[in-house]
């Protein structure tokens, strides 16, 4: 009898560059200054990146822009996302149960808690210039600093995926 033998590759893996943001500027004014700068053209998309965690929703602002000339997508992503979790618990009161609410932080990449936004480059290309890119983000006033991230290096990066 012929045994057969199944082998599964991750087919899910994508090609993709990623650059590390820090900056303390609100999503949607990170994307401005990202469209002026370095002459992208990143719109909000209508639908965040919402996960359920916890019982807590927990939403990130996803911009994103497709150059067509260059055959190249990119994602403006922020990494936190604070949500309010309230807990109820008895008094032993006459009058039912008090509330209490508290901010929770969430991350979209845990690994990297002290990057505040990411940004996801998929390329047709091989090589894209991430070096280019990362030089002129950290010529940006308001950002305190970029740097490119190996994606191999990303243990999360199943919320990295945004179809």
């Amino acid at each position: 009898m012929a045994h057969y033998k199944l082998i599964l590759e991750d087919d899910s893996r994508e090609d993709f560059s990623l650059v590390a943001i820090h900056c303390s500027q609100e999503a949607y004014k990170m994307a401005f200054l990202l469209n002026q700068h370095v002459q992208l053209r990143l719109q909000r998309r209508r639908v965040d990146l919402d996960f359920s965690e916890e019982g807590l929703e927990i939403t990130f602002p996803l911009f994103e822009f497709e150059n067509q000339d260059q055959y190249t997508t990119y994602y403006l992503v922020a990494n936190k996302c604070k949500t309010v979790a309230a807990h109820t618990f008895a008094s032993g009161g006459l009058f039912g149960n008090d509330a209490a609410e508290e901010v929770v932080t969430k991350y979209l990449i845990p690994e990297y808690k002290k990057v505040d936004f990411f940004l996801k480059i998929v390329s047709e290309y091989e090589t894209t210039p991430i070096r280019k890119l990362v030089m002129q983000l950290n010529e940006i006033n308001q950002i305190i600093s970029a740097f490119s991230v190996e994606p191999s290096d990303v243990k999360s990066k199943d919320n990295l995926i945004f179809d």
